[in-house]
């Protein structure tokens, strides 16, 4: 049997065995030594060794030196077999003088030497064992010769990485724009120049991948990378994780595709994890809509929380069947998870799921998103994103919930379509109970979400799968854009900091022109810019060219988070709010769509 298929409890029971003939041999050696200058007894041998060997096992397990992966054994590993070592034959020394009346340094010093060289040799070995074993696997593999862009701690760690494992990879130069770095050398491998010399570099070395290793790379300078990269016909891929690289994962099959959201540059965001531990320790937390593309990210984000129950409110029975087993699987035996199948129009079910589960938090993300479609289909804009969210909200503050989150969109602001109007309303809505109860009511309004159903870019995908064209409807049109996580956790932080009738604005960075958005996914896909057509195929009903996030009524300077901003709320009577929504029933198509944007556009 190989070594690498034994159990982890089979392989810390060998070693701990051989640690113990290791001692008993290098006691005996020392006796061999030491005999013609004193005499140590056979008792005083066997005390002895059962003293060293009960310490060692006990300090031993303190430090963790049998749970270490042996294939990994470096100076850190090392050390601490010297540290046990030598507090085991203080224990012995310091014990000498209640039982021995006679004891010989020399015995206890050479005794010393050789366990802690012992010690080491059968782990060293092990280690070159594990990697001739892991090298004669790979053999019958061809390795594939990577090109490693980046010198610094991450080169360093992934380089490392790849050379302990023993990886399907064989690592044959580095580059990097720092010129203090060029001709050194990291762990044996050289840095052979900078980026521009990709394109020589992979055909005198016959190179089959890059991969980079500066996870702070900006989105530009990673577009750079892919360009030229593309430019030779060589793959080109992300490290994997921090954690998995940590962790020792690292094979071609962990290494990360370059997708749209690393050439976006957007930084990620750190949750204030402490706080928001507390914040959600021992509560019930509801999000509805919670199968949808955001939605389901706030639930995986609360559950890291580890809050007491967690509702999974959603009218698609597929989408809350699939956010359910992910989260049962993953943490099922922490905390309960409910899936609940409902419609959020059904106001008498609304009611009743409030008043049964009696949440302390409400996310609520169910809505109707998609522009055009709501320009064909303005009364159900209206039933699900006006009224909807009025029988949710409404229903939260019946039941004293303490905080109503509403996911919003920059659709809503000067709002010339359906689905922005109606969000608008909605927000209106919101905003407006604020105040009538205990719940505090809040909304937070972003742009676009890279990846959600209904996103540009899996279209633009489908259409280079297809060989082109890729359709954008205007060149001049731009959009801000943001990961579906990074959206989410600014949603829960928002929620966690809210006091009540704010409307929190989501700090989208800066706009992104559409047409550039489809030369990305096309550089992504392997081709160059010029190989697929881009054509324009005019404005849909209801679009805009440039989004907003404010209106200039709105605007303030207030922050409650770097990325997170709190704009004034300016909101129409709640007399007048439910007044007007109580007449949208009686109007036709055409009428319903005029009176929608009239009215979400006066402030």
């Amino acid at each position: 049997m190989r070594i690498d298929q034994l159990s982890r409890s089979t392989k810390r029971v060998i070693l701990i065995i051989i640690d113990g003939i290791m001692l008993f041999m290098a006691m005996q050696f020392s006796l061999f030594f030491v005999n013609r200058f004193a005499n140590v007894s056979d008792s005083q041998l066997v005390i002895s060794y059962l003293i060293v060997l009960i310490a060692y096992l006990l300090i031993a397990a303190k430090l963790r030196i049998f749970s270490v992966l042996n294939r990994y054994t470096d100076y850190r590993v090392l050390f601490s077999l010297l540290v046990a070592t030598s507090l085991s034959y203080l224990v012995l020394f310091m014990g000498a003088f209640a039982l021995f009346q006679f004891y010989s340094y020399r015995f206890w010093l050479l005794s010393w030497l050789f366990s802690s060289l012992l010690f080491i040799f059968p782990r060293l070995s092990w280690r070159v064992l594990s990697e001739y074993q892991s090298s004669t696997k790979i053999k019958v593999q061809k390795k594939l010769r990577t090109l490693v862009v980046g010198a610094g701690s991450g080169g360093n760690l992934f380089i490392n990485t790849v050379l302990s494992d023993m990886s399907d990879m064989d690592i044959i130069g580095i580059v990097d724009s720092d010129k203090n770095k060029q001709g050194t050398y990291i762990h044996g491998i050289k840095v052979l120049g900078n980026r521009a010399d990709i394109p020589r570099l992979v055909k005198e070395y016959e190179v089959d991948q890059v991969t980079i290793a500066i996870p702070s790379l900006s989105g530009n300078e990673r577009s750079h990378i892919v360009e030229i990269c593309n430019s030779v016909g060589v793959k080109v891929n992300n490290m994997p994780s921090i954690e998995d690289v940590v962790a020792g994962k690292i094979s071609t099959q962990q290494l990360r595709k370059i997708d749209i959201e690393d050439l976006l540059g957007r930084d990620e965001v750190k949750l204030d994890q402490s706080q928001l531990q507390y914040f959600f320790s021992k509560k019930t937390v509801l999000v509805t809509g919670a199968g949808g593309s955001i939605g389901s990210e706030i639930c995986r984000q609360i559950a890291r929380f580890s809050p007491e129950r967690l509702l999974l409110l959603g009218h698609g029975e597929n989408s809350i069947y699939l956010i359910h087993r992910e989260l049962s699987n993953k943490y099922g035996s922490q905390f309960e998870i409910i899936p609940l199948i409902a419609d959020i129009q059904d106001r008498e079910l609304i009611n009743e799921i409030m008043m049964t589960y009696q949440p302390h938090f409400v996310y609520h993300a169910a809505a109707h998103k998609h522009v055009p479609l709501m320009e064909y289909n303005p009364r159900e804009a209206v039933k699900n994103n006006i009224f909807g969210t009025k029988n949710v909200a409404e229903a939260a503050g019946a039941a004293g919930v303490e905080k109503f989150v509403m996911i919003s969109t920059d659709k809503a602001v000067n709002p010339p379509n359906v689905m922005g109007a109606s969000k608008r309303i909605a927000e209106m809505i919101v905003t407006g109970l604020n105040g009538q109860g205990k719940t505090q009511f809040v909304a937070v309004r972003f742009g676009n979400v890279l990846g959600s159903r209904g996103s540009v870019v899996p279209v633009f995908k489908e259409q280079v799968a297809k060989g082109g064209p890729l359709t954008v409807t205007d060149f001049r049109m731009t959009r801000y854009f943001m990961t579906i996580p990074e959206a989410s956790r600014l949603v829960i932080q928002a929620g966690y900091q809210a006091r009540g009738g704010e409307i929190f604005i989501l700090d989208m960075g800066e706009p992104v022109k559409i047409v550039d958005l489809a030369k990305k996914v096309i550089t992504l896909s392997g081709h160059k810019e010029d190989e697929i057509k881009i054509i324009e195929t005019g404005i849909r009903p209801g679009e805009k060219l440039y989004e907003e996030l404010l209106t200039s009524d709105e605007r303030v300077s207030e922050q409650i988070h770097e990325k997170i901003f709190v704009g004034r709320v300016v909101t129409k009577p709640w007399e007048d709010v439910m007044n007007f929504i109580s007449h949208l029933n009686g109007y036709d198509t055409t009428t319903l769509k005029e009176k929608l944007i009239e009215f979400a556009r006066q402030e």
